[in-house]
């Protein structure tokens, strides 16, 4: 049963129950697959509490102030007033907070007693077999983009159509094709890469072929996902100041030619930009790649599960490694979080990066006392984070600001939380020298970026 159908059968709407997922901080992988089939565990819950899930619904559709809220859940009105300000929501003129604001899920940040919903939850899933670490914003963002796919009734009832073409912005490294690959997953196409050489003219086993006969032989297969990376490069607006090459410009063109029929042939393009600024106007207008899907680096506590997973991916219980992560408590969360806290922007290829440069500086320690008493301390962190940190250059922090300015632009509403955090960390880059140069972003590789301020 899909997540749209369970609500259906119990007159939920589907946007409560992505709400109730999140306020209540449930793990996805506990709940449904990234396909929207609802975990049994969930369905009993839903069905054995459905008057709960009721009156969720009714207050999130209910206008209220925090005045209201706090007399609601009997809390004190400055407590409410701390948790909304955190989330930043939208206000109405006359001061009363949007809808999607729940009593409920403020109840429970201040500690209410909601034991009952995390009762039917109670087998965490093993990091290893979670399709995807944290970002359930963006999962259920990217799910209602993707409903139209999902949903048959979107088009047959509202006439709702199904994007033609979506861009996925965000810095270099944050995971722009994993979830290109993760849409294409959901919806049931076949991923397919545009590959350079496909680009322009070229010869195949001495054979002309071009773009356009990629491009037609794609619309002519089942339902195909069709990923093209730098597509910012690609699709950028040609100026005076500002020059195209000849294959892009063709290859922008003839795109152009095709995307109104994408729809019809089962076919969804996908393309990977760091930054929308530059892309040509044509190309985003509407029915085209209008749909617009920021990526973010992760943030603290995706961090810190990333760190985990990545540094026991692959090991069986009696690797050398992960025996020395149980002596240290590394194989549990809580170890990486100071270490994850430093990582202020890291990307997730960063963090790769670091758990690569941890492990083999734990290996040649090993190797040099053949002891597995290894103490993984702060000494060691520091210096796999000096080597992640190369990656962190005054470039790289300028695409992060860029890409802030286009999501506070493009999807500021959507993610005001994550934006807010993710300013807060480029800022702890900033400095200002003296009073009369501007302030600007410095970046010393030699040092460990948690000891800038």
């Amino acid at each position: 049963m899909k997540l749209p159908e369970l609500a259906k059968t119990l007159q939920i709407s589907t946007e409560s129950f992505i709400r109730f997922i999140q306020d209540f901080d449930l793990e996805l992988s506990e709940c449904m697959s990234t396909n929207f089939e609802v975990k049994p565990d969930f369905v009993k819950f839903a069905k054995e509490n459905a008057d709960f899930l009721k009156r969720y619904q009714e207050d999130l559709d209910h206008k209220k102030s925090a005045k209201d809220i706090a007399e609601t859940i009997n809390q004190p009105q400055e407590k409410v007033e701390e948790i909304i300000k955190k989330e930043k929501p939208k206000l109405f003129d006359n001061g009363i907070f949007r809808s999607s604001v729940s009593s409920f899920g403020i109840d429970n940040k201040l500690g209410g007693n909601y034991q009952f919903v995390y009762d039917y939850f109670g087998k965490k899933t093993n990091l290893k077999e979670r399709d995807f670490i944290g970002y359930k914003d963006l999962f259920f963002f990217i799910s209602v983009t993707l409903e139209p796919f999902i949903n048959k009734e979107q088009t047959k009832n509202w006439g709702i159509r199904k994007p033609a073409g979506i861009i996925l912005y965000g810095p270099p490294g944050s995971g722009k094709i994993f979830w290109a690959n993760k849409i294409a997953e959901v919806i049931g196409y076949q991923f397919s890469e545009v590959k350079k050489h496909y680009l322009g003219t070229s010869f195949v086993d001495g054979l002309r072929t071009s773009f356009n006969d990629f491009l037609v032989q794609m619309m002519k297969d089942e339902r195909v996902l069709l990923f093209m990376e730098d597509f910012d490069e690609i699709m950028s607006q040609r100026s005076e100041k500002k020059s195209v090459h000849s294959c892009d410009e063709e290859t922008k063109e003839i795109i152009l030619h095709y995307v109104s029929r994408f729809e019809e042939e089962d076919l969804l393009m996908v393309g990977s930009a760091n930054s929308v600024v530059d892309i040509d106007k044509d190309i985003m207008a509407p029915g085209r790649f209008d749909v617009l899907i920021p990526v973010f680096p992760p943030n603290a506590r995706e961090r810190s599960e990333m760190i985990l997973f990545y540094m026991m991916e692959n090991l069986p219980d009696d690797a050398l490694l992960m025996k020395i992560l149980v002596k240290n408590h590394a194989d549990h969360q809580p170890f990486w979080e100071e270490i994850s806290s430093k990582m202020r922007v890291f990307s997730n290829t960063m963090i790769i990066d670091f758990t690569q440069s941890l492990k083999k500086r734990i290996r040649n320690i090993y190797r040099k006392d053949n002891n597995e008493n290894i103490k993984i301390d702060k000494a060691l962190l520091n210096a796999a984070l000096r080597d992640a940190s190369v990656k962190l250059t005054d470039n790289y922090l300028n695409q992060v600001e860029q890409f802030i300015l286009d999501i506070s632009h493009n999807n500021f509403d959507d993610f005001p939380k994550r934006v807010q955090e993710l300013i807060q960390e480029l800022n702890s880059y900033k400095i200002v020298e003296k009073p009369r140069k501007s302030i600007g972003f410095t970046h010393n590789e030699d040092k460990n970026p948690s000891d800038k301020k």
